[in-house]
């Protein structure tokens, strides 16, 4: 029996049909390896100075004269390749649902965690909100939701666009994102919404994952139309007749999340983090801004 000498990998399978990932045999992709030719995913992708490898391959490339950490696999955004590629967006889903059952089981919670720009929950009641001092209101308000229907989009969502967007950026990446999309669509809301509407901004966030999958597909060369239907259904939602829904969270967790997104996954290798951490920072300067001035309007 012919054996493989030993370092090297083995030559492309050729298939008919659409092309998948060798490691995951149910992904379609139209990406290879550079260095072996075999089809890889965007889990699986690990970013290269010249187009993209697989994970054996950059393994192999240890004992090059680099440090193991050079060696050490990356993704699109250069984050490390995690062995739970889903892990912050369980943890995610997790928080969200435990906070909707303790408002269920305790209603009167919700008016503890809800956005508010500065009112009163009783005629007699002191003042509330954010310009009263209550900061942490603008995080809270993300994982908050009162409806069973609005808990299972937002966490459909979540699933759906979270899993491989915190594979191809990185856990690290993948949190901030979340992050600063969600409280870009806090401030927003407290910005443009009257002081005395409570709101729940966990869609904020999730909007910002959206806007995230679309430049990430864009830049990895896909089928653009399945984001952009998705995308035109949800602004209808948000944009409806009947009201109801918190827009400003939406558009301002859609915009932060596309230029974070932008600012991850377009960074010059040679700058990478130096342009990530940039982004991430404007972004959360803008959020503070726009608080702190809302605030001294407020007051």
């Amino acid at each position: 029996m012919d054996q493989q000498p030993p370092g090297e990998q083995p030559p492309p399978v050729p298939v008919e049909g659409p092309v998948t990932c060798y490691r995951h045999p149910g992904r379609e992709t139209s990406i290879s390896c550079t260095r072996c030719d075999r089809p890889i995913c965007p889990d699986c992708m690990v970013s290269a100075s010249v187009g993209f490898q697989c994970p054996d391959c950059v393994r192999q490339g240890s004992g090059t004269g680099h440090s193991p950490a050079a060696s050490r696999p990356r993704t699109i955004a250069g984050g490390t390749v995690a062995a739970d590629p889903r892990l912050i967006t369980k943890i995610l889903l997790g928080i969200n649902v435990a906070v909707f059952v303790a408002v269920l089981a305790k209603g009167a919670l919700l008016d503890d965690l809800v956005l508010l720009g500065r009112a009163r929950f009783s005629d007699y009641g002191p003042l509330e909100g954010v310009a009263e001092g209550q900061w942490y209101r603008l995080v809270t308000s993300m994982f908050l939701h009162q409806e069973v229907w609005h808990i299972a989009f937002n966490m459909l969502g979540l699933w759906w666009l979270g899993g491989p967007l915190e594979a191809a950026l990185g856990r690290a990446r993948y949190i901030t994102l979340y992050m600063l999309s969600g409280l870009a669509g806090s401030a927003l809301t407290y910005w443009l919404a009257e002081p005395n509407q409570p709101s729940l901004g966990a869609s904020g966030a999730i909007f910002g994952l959206l806007g995230a999958t679309a430049v990430l597909m864009r830049r990895l060369n896909y089928d653009m139309r399945p984001v952009f239907a998705l995308l035109a259904i949800n602004l209808v939602i948000t944009f409806n007749p009947w009201g109801g829904i918190a827009w400003q969270a939406h558009v301002g967790g859609l915009i932060a999340g596309t230029l974070i997104a932008i600012g991850m996954v377009h960074a010059p290798r040679e700058r990478r983090n130096a342009v990530q951490y940039g982004t991430c920072a404007v972004a959360l300067v803008v959020v503070v801004l726009i608080v702190v001035l809302r605030t001294a309007s407020l007051t």
